[in-house]
């Protein structure tokens, strides 16, 4: 996977050199490409962005860099997507991860300031994506998580794939409480069942607490697991 990201701020990605993302590019998994948007200023003074029509307050990233940019990349003939992050966009999920997980190429686009020219929304971008209702200063931290959520997806990025498999929001509902030793630490013990060695017992609890984490704390999540468990989606 071939992973480039269009930003004016491109020393803020050092956080991918490490952990299971680094490991990731350095076993030739994927690759970053941070996309240096004043590369394609429209002037010698480096210049991206320029007032809003309308005379509102703020500045807004000029389309002719950003189409520049997006080109210099070749995404579209290697027919992968180009993904803006904005918090305008539509709520970003596990599941969206898994399917972009199985694209070979995409360009991921980092707003600023008031966000990017309409235009290039309309005629470059296949996906607007927000990490959630709030609103930070870029996107260059959500594209980071996006990056984050994608690549450990990948074949061969977790060391133990079943790992993936039973996280929060991967079957579905949240994930269950999980303990290590000691057995017992500040007079709280392991529960008894996950010291039974049965299997089926065990299945169970970590099924019934993961439903109990959900309902309390996403009762939106639960509620659609009841839907579909009753219509035999689930």
């Amino acid at each position: 996977m071939k992973i480039d990201c269009i930003t004016i701020f491109p020393e803020m990605f050092s956080p991918l050199e490490h952990s299971i993302v680094g490991r990731a590019q350095k076993n030739g998994l994927f690759s970053f490409h941070p996309i240096y948007l004043r590369d394609f200023a429209i002037n010698d003074y480096g210049q991206v962005d320029d007032s809003p029509y309308g005379g509102e307050p703020g500045m807004v990233l000029r389309p002719e860099p950003l189409a520049a940019a997006i080109r210099s990349t070749r995404v579209k003939e290697d027919g992968g997507k180009v993904i803006y992050l904005t918090a305008d966009g539509v709520p970003f999920t596990h599941q969206m991860a898994a399917a972009l997980s199985q694209e070979e190429h995409l360009t991921l686009v980092c707003g600023h300031y008031k966000g990017i020219d309409e235009r290039i929304r309309e005629n470059y971008v296949d996906m607007e994506i927000s990490i959630g209702d709030f609103v930070v200063s870029g996107g260059e931290i959500p594209a980071m998580l996006l990056i984050d959520a994608v690549v450990r997806l990948l074949p061969g990025a977790l060391g133990h794939k079943e790992s993936g498999e039973t996280d929060s929001f991967a079957q579905g509902p949240l994930g269950w409480p999980v303990y290590t030793r000691p057995e017992v630490f500040e007079g709280k013990s392991v529960p008894e069942v996950l010291l039974s060695g049965h299997h089926k017992r065990i299945s169970e609890w970590r099924r019934s607490k993961s439903l109990k984490r959900t309902q309390e704390r996403r009762p939106d999540i639960y509620e659609k697991l009841q839907i579909d468990t009753k219509f035999g989606t689930q």
